[in-house]
């Protein structure tokens, strides 16, 4: 009989992609095993992963809407609906082993597993556990993880230290810089700032780019500019008739995008960071600062500790911004030393050990 995996999560290309990346590492490992996503109806995983080559099914779940209370109305019952979903879900597919990548499906698939004493694996990204990972934790058999310091939140001895998955097309990338800057139709004699947002994309930073676009340009600067969908049109309207702005709301491609850039401009996500450990970027973070528990603020602060990254508050990232990243661009030195210590942090075989974690499990 072969084994079958529930992977369940997702919401954001930072849940979604290292998924897809643990159950690629999986089936490199045993190509028997029969691998079901579990996530939410409506969100990106949906269509990524069975682009991906898996299939998914999806739960009736959301989260609280803070911008709007009248939208949280059927909540309660979105929640009880998805328990009863996940327990058929466990019911029907049998799984020798449930992994929660993080994200709205991940919650009711895991406590559904526990309560049938089937064994369960967190991946935890950030370095600083939300409240349903570390309420999840005391049960779970193993709990992957990327920072040090995690026994505040999980049982020691349950820790395993395997770094966060990275897409193989970015790990195993190897374009050079010539050919990503001839992707985006940029010039090699000048310096390239990536500016990404994450997935969705990101208001503050898009809105100061904006602003201070000229600045960049006059500094002898050019752009790769992810946008995400909602700033996508002002962004193209404001980059019309300049030849050093290249802009979209998503990059399908990133491993392009990190060949071409000298500096990167990032949320601080745990995936994103994952990524620029690998392909040793000086980075300035711009931590969301709604993230729960504040945890991207938490991430970026662990590199800028080590002098591995720079750091601007998002609250602050309009005055400064600009200032900073011109200031980088101009020292040679310190983007040395920011590449050397950060890429000191990369883990490129994660997706592997989660794997290994995941396959030592089933096979007790």
């Amino acid at each position: 009989m072969s084994k079958k995996i529930i992977i369940a999560g997702g919401g954001t290309g930072g849940h979604i992609f290292p998924a897809i990346a643990i159950a690629n590492a999986v089936k490199r490992k045993d190509d028997s095993i029969e691998i079901l996503f579990v996530g939410a109806k409506g969100r990106m995983e949906m269509e990524k992963v069975p682009q991906a080559g898996y299939k998914i099914v999806g739960l009736d779940i959301a989260g609280f809407n803070r911008s709007s209370l009248i939208k949280n109305i059927g909540l309660p019952f979105k929640i009880i609906k998805s328990y009863f979903q996940a327990r058929k879900i466990l019911n029907e597919f049998k799984p020798d082993i449930v992994v929660g990548v993080g994200g709205y499906a991940s919650f009711p698939m895991l406590q559904g597993a526990q309560q049938r004493k089937i064994p369960t694996v967190i991946q935890e990204q950030n370095s600083y556990a939300g409240k349903t990972n570390k309420f999840l934790g005391k049960k779970a058999k193993a709990v992957c993880v990327a920072y040090e310091g995690m026994e505040k939140f999980f049982p020691k001895e349950k820790i395993v230290m395997t770094g966060n998955p990275v897409r193989t097309a970015i790990s195993q990338s190897a374009i050079t810089r010539s050919e990503g800057l001839k992707f985006f139709g940029l010039d090699e004699s000048k310096k390239t700032v990536l500016v990404v947002g994450g997935s969705l994309g990101a208001k503050s930073i898009n809105e100061a780019i904006d602003e201070q676009l000229d600045e960049l340009m006059n500094a002898g600067l050019q752009l790769v500019w992810q946008t995400g969908k909602p700033y996508a049109e002002r962004a193209k309207q404001r980059a019309l008739g300049k030849a050093g702005v290249w802009v979209n709301d998503f990059i399908t491609q990133m491993e392009y995008a990190y060949a071409a850039a000298d500096m990167v401009i990032s949320r601080a996500g745990a995936i994103a960071i994952a990524e620029l450990c690998v392909m040793k970027k000086p980075v300035l973070f711009v931590p969301f600062p709604f993230a729960a528990e504040d945890h991207q603020a938490a991430n970026a602060m662990s590199l800028v500790n080590k002098n591995a990254a720079l750091m601007v508050k998002d609250s602050e990232v309009k005055e400064k911004l600009a200032t900073v990243i011109i200031e980088l661009s101009k020292d040679e030195v310190k983007q040395n030393d920011l590449k050397k210590n950060i890429s000191g942090l990369a883990i490129a075989d994660a997706d592997e050990r989660i794997a290994d974690e995941i396959l030592r499990l089933i096979n007790y």
